[in-house]
């Protein structure tokens, strides 16, 4: 086989195209993955829509991929065919930059983001370069794997940094792609978590996914809740509303953080009451490769596991769709190639 299937975006808000493409060659410190399942995040509408600066049409979308590498380009070490891997969001590092030399290869001056400034996993193959790759536990599935390494990722780097400590109260705002997440993962690290959604309808999920305490937005304060259990050492943001973070910000301990994650536009906060209980707002980058192999391991390990609906590579627009609705539950995944663990 010399082609591939591959989706494409060739215009800011165009469609989806369902193209045949040759198979490409790794080049020099790049890797060519058999791309098993790739999962479709809210960030691939910066593809879709044409919102991301300097991205070049046509792209193939696609930054929660999990495959089988087939082929290693000149140059690389430590990875060979065979060996089951992932990509996330990070698209690697030069390594020489002065914030590589520093250590936070997140902000690598390259600015390398998968299926944004190259092409992703809405396809059957892709190129990724050998330091934006991740190795994938045996016995995960790949539809499993593909939503770990953006959401969970994102969740579970953001809470192991965070600085909370076993016992402590932490509470998670939303209960939807991230949250769902969110919410398991601090309860496995031993946290006292807490659950904030809307509805009294949410409760049941929040407690089967390991939250010790539910809290209705709609008829708490939850603020006043989370004081009452003596406030949230972090409160984990995962909603996609400045609103939401506004309200609850107010449920801080003292020296708590409201850890942000989900692209809000804007929210209201109180310098008053930060500056009252050395409280602080932080946003969190997802993380790089071996974040993500840190984040399939601990999901391995303590059962973690995102709720998908998979779709064939066929149907993406109609997947991409489901996800921007709102309505999936609650990781949408295109199921690609081979699905074996």
């Amino acid at each position: 086989m010399t082609t591939m299937r591959v989706v494409q975006v060739s215009r800011p808000n165009g469609p989806f195209e369902i193209v045949e493409r040759k198979i490409p060659e790794p080049g020099a410190g790049s890797v060519r993955i058999r791309v098993d399942a790739c999962g479709i995040c809210h960030s691939d509408s910066f593809i879709k829509e044409g919102t991301y600066p300097g991205v070049q049409y046509p792209r193939v979308p696609g930054h929660e991929v999990a495959g089988v590498i087939d082929a290693v380009g000149p140059g690389v070490t430590g990875w060979q065919t065979g060996q089951r891997v992932g990509v996330g969001w990070n698209g690697g590092y030069c390594g020489h930059c002065d914030h590589c030399r520093r250590g936070e290869f997140f902000a690598c001056v390259t600015g390398q983001v998968t299926g944004l400034t190259f092409d992703g996993g809405y396809a059957e193959y892709m190129i990724a370069p050998a330091s934006a790759v991740a190795l994938m536990p045996a016995g995960l599935p790949a539809a499993e794997a593909a939503p770990l390494m953006c959401a969970g990722l994102t969740t579970f780097n953001a809470l192991r940094n965070a600085g909370a400590r076993p016992g402590d109260v932490v509470a998670v705002l939303g209960l939807g792609g991230l949250g769902h997440l969110g919410v398991q993962y601090a309860a496995k690290m031993g946290f006292l978590t807490v659950g904030i959604a809307r509805g009294k309808d949410k409760e049941p999920l929040a407690r089967q996914l390991g939250a010790s305490v539910y809290i209705d937005s709609q008829a708490e304060d939850p603020a006043a809740e989370l004081l009452k259990l003596g406030g949230a050492r972090v409160i984990l943001a995962t909603a996609t509303s400045g609103e939401a973070m506004s309200v609850v910000q107010g449920g801080l301990a003292v020296n708590g953080t409201l850890l942000v994650v989900g692209a809000a536009a804007a929210m209201q906060v109180s310098p008053l009451f930060l500056l009252a209980g050395c409280r602080s707002i932080k946003g969190w980058y997802s993380g790089t490769s071996i974040d993500t192999q840190d984040t399939l391991a601990f999901s391995v390990r303590t059962g973690v596991r995102p709720m998908n609906e998979t779709f064939p590579l066929e149907r993406a627009a109609e997947a991409y769709d489901r996800m921007m609705s709102g309505k999936a539950r609650f990781r949408v995944v295109l199921s690609i190639g081979a699905m074996a663990p």
